[in-house]
């Protein structure tokens, strides 16, 4: 009987009429989706980056896996930086959250603080870090130049200090067919 209850309110609806659809949570994370490499700067030195976002679990979360290499340089025997990273909506908060492990041990759980007006500055801030002494916060902060291009800045705040930069990567979108 509800089928033809369904069947009935269809056929009665207004032309045109949509059919609500879920609300796309993603939607200003869509941009990052893709193969993205570049290179980075800050207190580590210089980097080569590779980093890539993809959709994953049905669509519920978006995976980041990123390499940051440093070769030898003056101040750093030379590092090869790793992390994997998930992006998620949490709908009791109406927020999204970012964590990232990292392979040195740090767990990093970020907050979405702000969007831009213009859509072009994205903002995260931790509410969590593990493996590191109480107090430490971390920001990134990804700046979209283009349809191809961002800048990320990594920014570290000692226990009761303002944030300073640790390290900014610019990234260029890998073609698809590469």
């Amino acid at each position: 009987m509800e089928a033809i209850a369904v069947y009935l309110m269809l056929l009665t609806a207004p032309a045109g009429a949509q059919t609500p659809t879920k609300p796309d949570h993603f939607d200003v994370f869509r941009f990052f989706l893709g193969a993205w490499e570049g290179s980075g700067e800050g207190r580590p030195g210089k980097s080569q980056v590779t980093r890539a976002y993809t959709l994953v679990l049905d669509g519920r979360f978006i995976e980041v896996r990123n390499r940051s290499f440093y070769s030898p340089q003056e101040g750093n025997p030379g590092e090869d930086h790793r992390d994997v990273g998930y992006l998620s909506y949490d709908s009791a908060r109406g927020k999204h959250v970012l964590r990232q492990f990292h392979v040195e041990g740090f767990v990093n759980q970020y907050v979405h603080e702000s969007t831009s007006e213009d859509g072009k500055t994205l903002t995260f801030v931790t509410e969590a870090i593990e493996n590191i002494p109480p107090g430490w916060r971390a920001r990134e902060t990804y700046r979209l130049l283009g349809p191809d291009e961002l800048v990320e800045r990594f920014e570290l705040a000692e226990p009761g200090k303002d944030f300073e930069l640790y390290s900014e990567t610019r990234l260029r979108r890998v073609p698809p067919n590469r």
